[in-house]
C-alpha cells in the first residue's frame, strides 16, 4: 500500500479541516480556501476527500471514508469509495438537454410554419395585416436552414405575438360591449311589452343566455327550442288573427240584421199610421173590418220577423261568445307555448332556466326554519341501457324516470333535466335526512315499476348526492357540492345517495 509522499498536502489537510458553514455543512469559501493550492494529483484527491467530508448525512460519512483511505494510501479503497459517490449520487444526474439535429430543428422549422401560415393566419381573417404577416413569417421560416440567423425572424415573430395579444383583447372588448348593448336592447323591449306579453319568454331565454358562459351546445339548445316556439306562437297567432276576422264578420252581419230590424219596424208603423186613417175614414162595418184585417196581416207578419230576428241575434250572440271564447283559449295556449322555454321537450321537466326561477323563488322563502335541499341523480349505467335497448329505449326510461319521480316526490318539489341523463331535484322544507327518505322512496317505486319497452321490461337505478343549501349560497355552489356527492356514491358501488358535507 502506498503512503502519500507529499509532507506539504497531509501538512494542509490536517491544519485546515473541512470548515463548515452557519448550517453545519462546508461553505463556499472553505472549499475556495481547500482547493486553492489543490495543483497535484494527491493535493486534489486530499481536498476532495476533506470537501465531501464536510458535507452532511451520508455522503459526510463517505467523505470521512475516503479522508481514511487517502489518510493510509488505499488508492484501491479510494476508488471504490469514488465509484460508489458515481453510482449513488452523480449517475442519476440529468445533463443538459444536447441541441437538436438537423433533422429536428427542420421539424420544428415546418411546425413553426404550418402553425403561421395556416392555424394563425385562419385566426387572423378579420385582420388583413396581421393575417399577411403571419404569412410572411411562415415563407421566411420555410426559406431558413439550420445554421441562419434566427434574430431577425424572432423579433418578426414577438412582435406578430404582441399584436395578436393587443388584438385578441381588444376582439374579445368589443364582443363584450356588443352583448351588453343586446342584454340592454332586450331589456327596454322588455319594458315595453305589456305583463301578459307571451314575447317575455324569449326575452328572458336570450338574457339568461347572455348572462351564463356561452359555448355552441348551450346556443344550438336554445336556438332549437326557440324555433320550435317560435313555430307554435306562429300557428297560435294565425288562428287567433283568423277568429277576430270572423268576428268582425259576425258583428257585421249582427249590425245589419239590426238595421234590417229598423227598417221593417218603420214601415210597419208607417203601415199602421195608414190603417188608422182608413179606420177613421171608414163609412160601414165591412170597410172597418177589411182594414182590421189588413192590420192583423200586417201585426203578424212584423211579429213573425220579429220572432225570426230574435232567433238571427241570439245565435249570432252565441257565435260570438264562442269566437271569444277561442280567442281566449289560444291567448292562453300562445302564452303555454311562451312557456315551452322553460321545459325539457324530452321528459316535460323544467330545463335549466326553468330551474334556475325555481331556485331563485324557493332561495327567498329558505331559513333556518325552512331548509332547501337539491339533489342530484344519475342514472346508472346509462350508455350501457343506450347500447342494449337503443336511443328510442334510452329516451323511454328518461321519460319514465321523470313520471316516476314526479309520480312519488311532492307536488313543492321541483324536477329539473338539464341534458344527459342527470336530473336536479329541489325540495323546499327539506332536511337531509328527509331528502335521503324521499330518495330511498323513488328507489324502490323504481324497483318495482320498471318501464316496459318494445315488450322488453328495462331495469335502471340511480345514483344521487344530496346537499342542504347554506346560507345565500349561489345556485352553482349547492349543485357542485350534490355532484361531488354523486359521484361519491358512484364510487361507492352505485344505486345509493349520499349526503353532501354540511
Amino acid at each position: 500500500m502506498t503512503k502519500p509522499t507529499d509532507p506539504t498536502a497531509a501538512s494542509d489537510r490536517a491544519t485546515r479541516g473541512p470548515a463548515r458553514g452557519r448550517d453545519g455543512a462546508i461553505g463556499s469559501q472553505a472549499l475556495l480556501t481547500l482547493f486553492a493550492g489543490a495543483d497535484e494529483p494527491t493535493r486534489l484527491l486530499s481536498a476532495f476527500a476533506d470537501g465531501v467530508a464536510g458535507l452532511h448525512d451520508e455522503l459526510g460519512q463517505l467523505g470521512r471514508y475516503l479522508q481514511s483511505a487517502y489518510a493510509g494510501g488505499d488508492w484501491p479503497a479510494y476508488g471504490r469509495a469514488m465509484r460508489q459517490l458515481i453510482d449513488k449520487y452523480v449517475r442519476y444526474v440529468e445533463l443538459d438537454t444536447p441541441p437538436p439535429s438537423a433533422g429536428d430543428a427542420a421539424r420544428l422549422r415546418d411546425l413553426l410554419r404550418h402553425t403561421l401560415g395556416a392555424a394563425l393566419a385562419a385566426l387572423l381573417r378579420n385582420d388583413p395585416r396581421m393575417a399577411d404577416e403571419a404569412i410572411a413569417l411562415a415563407s421566411g421560416f420555410r426559406s431558413w436552414t439550420p445554421g441562419d440567423d434566427l434574430e431577425p425572424l424572432g423579433r418578426r415573430l414577438t412582435d406578430l405575438c404582441h399584436r395578436v395579444g393587443v388584438h385578441t383583447q381588444e376582439t374579445e372588448e368589443q364582443i363584450s360591449l356588443l352583448i351588453s348593448l343586446f342584454d340592454l336592447l332586450l331589456e327596454n323591449v322588455g319594458e315595453l311589452l305589456d305583463g301578459g306579453s307571451w314575447l317575455h319568454g324569449q326575452i328572458d331565454q336570450i338574457r339568461g343566455l347572455l348572462a351564463g358562459p356561452m359555448d355552441k351546445t348551450t346556443m344550438e339548445e336554445a336556438r332549437a327550442g326557440l324555433r320550435q316556439v317560435l313555430f307554435r306562437q306562429g300557428q297560435l297567432k294565425k288562428g287567433i288573427d283568423e277568429s277576430k276576422v270572423a268576428m268582425r264578420s259576425m258583428l257585421g252581419t249582427f249590425v245589419e240584421r239590426l238595421d234590417g230590424m229598423a227598417a221593417h219596424t218603420g214601415e210597419y208603423q208607417d203601415r199602421l199610421a195608414g190603417h188608422a186613417t182608413k179606420i177613421r175614414e171608414a163609412r160601414s162595418i165591412a170597410e172597418f173590418n177589411g182594414v182590421l184585417d189588413a192590420v192583423l196581416e200586417d201585426t203578424g207578419r212584423i211579429q213573425a220577423r220579429a220572432i225570426r230576428a230574435r232567433d238571427d241575434l241570439v245565435a249570432a250572440r252565441r257565435e260570438l261568445e264562442e269566437s271569444e271564447r277561442r280567442i281566449l283559449q289560444l291567448e292562453e295556449k300562445l302564452n303555454d307555448a311562451a312557456g315551452l322555454a322553460r321545459e325539457d321537450e324530452l321528459t316535460g321537466c323544467l330545463n335549466r332556466r326553468g330551474f334556475d326561477e325555481a331556485f331563485e323563488r324557493e332561495a327567498k322563502r329558505a331559513r333556518a326554519e325552512r331548509p332547501l335541499c337539491m339533489a342530484l341523480a344519475d342514472l346508472d349505467d346509462f350508455r350501457r341501457l343506450n347500447a342494449i335497448h337503443g336511443h328510442l329505449g334510452g329516451d323511454a326510461a328518461l321519460r319514465h324516470f321523470a313520471d316516476i319521480a314526479r309520480l312519488t316526490l311532492r307536488d313543492s318539489d321541483v324536477v329539473g333535466r338539464f341534458g344527459g341523463e342527470e336530473f336536479v331535484i329541489l325540495m323546499p322544507a327539506t332536511t337531509i335526512p328527509h331528502a335521503l327518505a324521499a330518495l330511498a322512496r323513488l328507489r324502490t317505486v323504481l324497483i318495482h315499476r320498471p318501464v316496459v319497452h318494445d315488450g322488453v321490461r328495462i331495469a335502471m337505478t340511480f345514483s344521487a348526492g344530496v346537499a342542504l343549501s347554506r346560507p345565500r349560497e349561489s345556485f352553482e355552489s349547492l349543485l357542485k357540492r350534490a355532484d361531488l356527492a354523486m359521484y361519491g356514491a358512484k364510487r361507492e358501488g352505485k344505486d345509493r345517495s349520499m349526503a353532501a358535507p354540511g
